[in-house]
Formats: C-alpha cells, sequence, structure tokens
C-alpha cells in the first residue's frame, strides 16, 4: 500500500528535478555567502524544511492531546472503581435505592 502511495510522489519528484537543472545562485543577504545550486534542489530542501516544520508542530500538538488523554483515562479508572466501590457496599436497612420510574 505504501508503494502505491509513494512511487507517483516519487514519479513527480524525479520528473521535477529532471525538468529544472538551471544554476541560480543563493545568497545569504547580511553576509557574502553565495551558492551555486540546481533550482530543483533549491525547492526540494525548501520543500523538505517546510514539511519538518509542519511535522514538529503536528507532533507539538499530539503531545499536549496525549496528556489530556491520560488524564481522562486516570479519570475514567478511578470512576469505575468507585463505582465498583458503590456496587459492592451492603445496602443500608435492606432496601436498595433505585432511581424514580421515567415519566414520574
Amino acid at each position: 500500500m505504501r508503494v502505491l502511495l509513494a512511487a507517483p510522489v516519487l514519479i513527480i519528484l524525479v520528473v521535477f528535478a529532471l525538468s529544472n537543472q538551471q544554476v541560480v545562485q543563493l545568497g545569504l543577504w547580511p553576509t557574502d555567502i553565495v551558492v551555486d545550486l540546481p533550482l530543483s534542489i533549491i525547492v526540494l530542501i525548501a520543500a523538505g524544511l517546510f514539511f519538518i516544520g509542519g511535522a514538529l508542530m503536528t507532533w507539538g500538538a499530539s503531545i499536549a492531546m496525549r496528556g489530556r488523554a491520560r488524564r481522562a483515562e486516570r479519570t475514567v479508572q478511578q470512576l469505575e472503581a468507585e463505582v465498583r466501590a458503590l456496587k459492592s457496599r451492603p445496602s443500608i436497612g435492606g432496601s436498595t435505592m433505585a432511581l424514580p420510574p421515567p415519566g414520574a
């Protein structure tokens, strides 16, 4: 299944890299650093950096959701234990407590 998803993406990337071989001069403004690279490499590096940034942002958001899920799970376990304890407690005076009938 992964091959079916990855193959078209890889084919598109290879075609993109082969069709954009023009050398572009990339300079860092405040310094005199200048690098000559093919346009396809520059675009792919930029896309990769943005992908990694998005993945890190998503990962950071999922950490908060996992923490909330763990707290909710602990609360559920505590409440289930409390329900079990209340159900196992003997009834007072031999009568059981019940909810009123619906519509009453």
